[in-house]
C-alpha cells in the first residue's frame, strides 16, 4: 500500500482556512521568513554536497571514531595473527642465489641458516612452524594400463586432501620425474628434496606412496614423539628385524615423514647415491641381496637402501625413528579384513557417549578423536587391534599397472581397496550427513538421521 503524501501547508488545503485579504500582514511577514529559510536551506544543501566530495578535511585527524576503528583493527590482528600470503620483502635469500639448484644432484649446504633466514623476513610464517607438514605425494605422469587405475589413483589421492583438509596440512601431487634416471621407487627423493627447498616454511615432509591411504580420519600425527630426542627421520619399521634377522622387510619406506633441515638434505644425498643416477648404481643391487638373503630382486632399491645404511651405521638409529606403536602405514591384507569389527566397535562407543555422535563442522574434527581417545585403550595397536589403523598400505597391490604381486588375486586388491577407501570416506562423509552403508558399494550413500548411529543404517 502506498502512503498518501502529506501537505507541506496545511492551511492551502484547510476548509477552515481564512481569507487571504484578512491575514495579509501576516503573509508578508510569512513570505520573508520562508525566503530566508529557503535560502538557509539552499547553503545548508550546497555545503553538504561540498563536504561529500571532501570529506577528510572536516575529519580531525585525531578523531575518536578513526581511532576506535584503528585499536579494534590492530587488536583484532594481534589475537589472530594469520600467515600473510601477499607478502614477500625483496630483501636477498636463498632464492636469489644463482648456484641454487632443486635437483638431488646438488648437495645443499647450510641449510639450517638458509631456512632460519626465510623465516626471520617471513615473520607472520614463523609461529607454528613447528608444526607444519606438507605432504608430498604423486603418480607417473601417463595413463594407467589398468583400466580402473586412473579412477583408483584418483580416489586415493581424494583420500590425501580430505585428510590434510581435515588437519590443516599442505598436499603436494607430482606425477613428473624429477631426474630423469631416478625412475620408479627412487622417484620419490628428488621430489621430497625440491618440497624442502619449496616450503622452508615447513618442518616437515611427508611422503606418502600412491596406494596408501589415511583410514583414521581424526588422527594426528604425535609430532612431539619425534622432537623428544630430536629425530629427523620416521618410519614404519622394528629394529630387531634390521639387525638380528637381516630382513628386506625391516621398515617400509613407502611411507616416510622427514625432517626439514640439514641433516635430512645430507642423508638424502648418500641415500639417493644407490640410485639409478650413480655411477655405482650395478653393484649396490648384489651387496643389498649379500647381507638381506630375502630381498626378492638383483636391482639396488630405495627401501633396501635405508636398511643397509642402518645396518652399517647404527648410530643413525639416533636421528631415526622406527614407528611400530601404531600403524604409520600397515599390510592391507592384514587391516582390510577387519574393518567391519572396527565399524561395530565405534558404533558401540557412539551409542554410549553422546559426546562422540554428536553433529560438528569438518574443521573441530581433531576435538573428537580426542574425546574418543580415552574409549579405546583397551583397543591396542597393530595386528589384532580394534582400533582404525591410521595407514592402509596397499604394497604389491599396483592399482596403476595392474601387475599385482602373483600371491594376490587381482579382484582380492580391487575389493580391498574400494572397501578401504569407503571405510575411510565414511569418517569423511559423516561431517556432510551422509554414510556409505554398504562398503563395497561406491555409489549408494544414506543420510544420517540426527541422533546417528542410535538408528542408523548399519
Amino acid at each position: 500500500m502506498i502512503t498518501p503524501e502529506v501537505p507541506q501547508n496545511k492551511s492551502q488545503y484547510s476548509p477552515m482556512a481564512k481569507s487571504s485579504v484578512r491575514n495579509k500582514p501576516l503573509s508578508c511577514f510569512s513570505d520573508g521568513f520562508l525566503y530566508l529559510g529557503g535560502a538557509l536551506l539552499a547553503f545548508l544543501l550546497v555545503w553538504s554536497l561540498w563536504s561529500y566530495t571532501v570529506p577528510h578535511i572536516f575529519e580531525p585527524r585525531g578523531s575518536t571514531k578513526s581511532a576506535t576503528n584503528d585499536a579494534r583493527t590492530q587488536q583484532c590482528v594481534q589475537e589472530n595473527p594469520a600467515v600473510n600470503l601477499g607478502y614477500d620483502p625483496p630483501d636477498q635469500t636463498f632464492y636469489d642465489d644463482q648456484e641454487l639448484s632443486y635437483s638431488i644432484e646438488r648437495p645443499m649446504k647450510n641449510w639450517d641458516e638458509k631456512r632460519k633466514e626465510w623465516l626471520k623476513r617471513h615473520p607472520s610464517f614463523a609461529p607454528g612452524a613447528r608444526d607444519r607438514v606438507v605432504l608430498v605425494t604423486g603418480s607417473q605422469s601417463k595413463p594407467c594400463k589398468n583400466p580402473i587405475g586412473d579412477h583408483l589413483l584418483l580416489r586415493f589421492f581424494k583420500n590425501k586432501v580430505d585428510y590434510c583438509r581435515i588437519h590443516g596440512y599442505d598436499i603436494f601431487y607430482n606425477n613428473v620425474l624429477l631426474h630423469p634416471k631416478m625412475s620408479s621407487y627412487w622417484a620419490k627423493l628428488p621430489v621430497v628434496k625440491a618440497a624442502m627447498l619449496a616450503h622452508p616454511e615447513a618442518e616437515w615432509i611427508w611422503w606418502v606412496d600412491s596406494d596408501a591411504m589415511f583410514t583414521d580420519m581424526e588422527y594426528k600425527l604425535p609430532l612431539r614423539r619425534y622432537d623428544y630426542r630430536n629425530h629427523n627421520l620416521v618410519v614404519h619399521g622394528w629394529e630387531k628385524l634390521i639387525y638380528k634377522e637381516k630382513s628386506w622387510t625391516a621398515l617400509n619406506a613407502g611411507v616416510f615423514l622427514i625432517r626439514n633441515c640439514q641433516w635430512s638434505m645430507d642423508f638424502m644425498e648418500k641415500w639417493s647415491s644407490m640410485g639409478p643416477m650413480s655411477s655405482e648404481y650395478k653393484k649396490w643391487g648384489p651387496i643389498q641381496r649379500s647381507v638381506f638373503k630375502d630381498k626378492l630382486f638383483p636391482e639396488s632399491d630405495d627401501q633396501s637402501g635405508l636398511i643397509y645404511m642402518l645396518y652399517q651405521d647404527k648410530g643413525l638409529m639416533d636421528k631415526i625413528y622406527l614407528e611400530g606403536e601404531y600403524y604409520f602405514e600397515g599390510y592391507w591384507a592384514d587391516i582390510v579384513p577387519t574393518y567391519d569389527n572396527i565399524t561395530e566397535k565405534y558404533t558401540e562407543l557412539e551409542k554410549e557417549d553422546g559426546k562422540l555422535r554428536r553433529r560438528h563442522a569438518e574443521k573441530v574434527s581433531e576435538q573428537y578423536g580426542v574425546f574418543r581417545e580415552p574409549h579405546l585403550k583397551e583397543a591396542g595397536n597393530g595386528k589384532g587391534s580394534w582400533r582404525r589403523p591410521f595407514i592402509t598400505h596397499f604394497t604389491g597391490c599396483q592399482p596403476c599397472s595392474g601387475d599385482h604381486n602373483q600371491i594376490y588375486h587381482g579382484e582380492t586388491c580391487w575389493n580391498g581397496m574400494v572397501k578401504a577407501l569407503n571405510f575411510a570416506d565414511n569418517q569423511v562423509l559423516r561431517k556432510y550427513g551422509f554414510v556409505h552403508p554398504d562398503l563395497l558399494d561406491s555409489g549408494t550413500v544414506t543420510e544420517t538421521p540426527f541422533d546417528y548411529p542410535d538408528d542408523g543404517p548399519w
